[in-house]
């Protein structure tokens, strides 16, 4: 991936829409000082090398890490077979107790059981599987942020808009499920397309969109090919800690710029942390700094990313970019 990295206004454009994935250009362009042609050029063209991408994210259901452990000469195979199952949103390749580790989606945890027990255990060469099902979800990874914007320019960016005072206080199914199949591939995805694809007018679509991300039931979220950004190295922690100690850790991650994901599980362990970090002697560093923060905290085991297959139903390559379609995880 060395011959192409993010320049400078690469990084404001990510950095705006990780504040605001559905920002118009029109709205940005005074905020990033560039006009907005340029804008919507530039962002195409690193949708299109798969450097970054929007996906709407609709909370609700069970989540499950899955540590998965395969036979060696079978574990690419492997990979490539679950980069298919529609319920595994995120797959890494990784070092440690495990070679590769999962996120899976349900509606509810016997869904999960049910993907882990016929889908992938079903599968050939896999010799183990270990589930840590989320409880509660401490940090969540579109909370990170670039930082190339300055914190004048970040609070620049606008909210999303709020229903109108005439939008209906409920969204149709058939809206919701459009939402749902568009968003979750391509999170900036007009609405007049929506409604075109749909059958359906842009103003029950503009009204949903509205009242979903009103009541907390959509998230628009921004991410960035690691491998373009300054934090090349991907590591989780499978942690041990007190369990009045969880809800200290919420501030604290908060704090570390390191910090993408933290979250309650129940398992042997009762939190897993995600990290991005520049360089692999970060690794233990950041380790001894949590358990300093957090003096009953041990960390019972670690696992650096060689690289990821899918990330939130996009398959990725080898270079770390989303080039290879979707696996949608919804059909209306």
């Amino acid at each position: 991936m060395q011959e192409y990295m993010l320049d400078p206004l690469d990084e404001r454009i990510i950095h705006a829409l990780q504040i605001e994935g559905r920002a118009p250009w029109s709205e940005l362009a005074p905020v990033i000082g560039v006009d907005a042609v340029t804008l919507a050029r530039r962002w195409e063209q690193l949708r299109e090398r798969g450097l970054a991408w929007v996906t709407g994210i609709f909370p609700g259901g069970a989540t499950a890490l899955v540590d998965i452990t395969c036979m060696p000469q079978h574990t690419g195979q492997v990979a490539r077979e679950l980069t298919r199952i529609p319920a595994i949103m995120t797959l890494d390749h990784t070092s440690g107790g495990r070679d590769l580790l999962a996120t899976v989606l349900g509606d509810n945890p016997l869904a999960i059981w049910d993907v882990v027990t016929n889908q992938i255990g079903a599968l050939d060469g896999v010799r183990n599987t270990q589930t840590h099902l989320v409880t509660e979800l401490i940090m969540e990874a579109s909370d990170w942020r670039l930082r190339a914007l300055t914190p004048g320019e970040a609070s620049r960016v606008g909210k999303p808009k709020p229903p109108r005072a005439r939008a209906p206080r409920t969204v149709h199914p058939d809206v919701e499920a459009a939402l749902r199949h568009c968003l979750m591939e391509d999170g900036r995805r007009p609405v007049s397309r929506i409604a075109a694809e749909h059958g359906l007018s842009e103003q029950r679509v503009s009204d949903g969109l509205a009242r979903l991300r009103s009541d907390g039931r959509l998230r628009i979220r921004t991410d960035v090919a690691r491998t373009v950004t300054g934090w090349p190295v991907y590591a989780w922690y499978f942690v041990r800690t007190a369990a009045k100690h969880i809800q200290q850790m919420r501030g604290l991650m908060a704090q570390i710029p390191e910090a993408r994901t933290a979250l309650a599980v129940a398992s042997q362990y009762n939190l897993v942390v995600a990290v991005w970090l520049r360089e692999m002697t970060d690794v233990m560093r950041f380790e001894a700094a949590l358990e300093a923060a957090v003096p009953s905290a041990r960390i019972v085991d670690r696992s650096v990313v060689f690289r990821m297959s899918k990330h939130l139903g996009h398959p990725i390559d080898e270079e770390g970019r989303a080039t290879l379609g979707f696996v949608h995880p919804f059909s209306p």
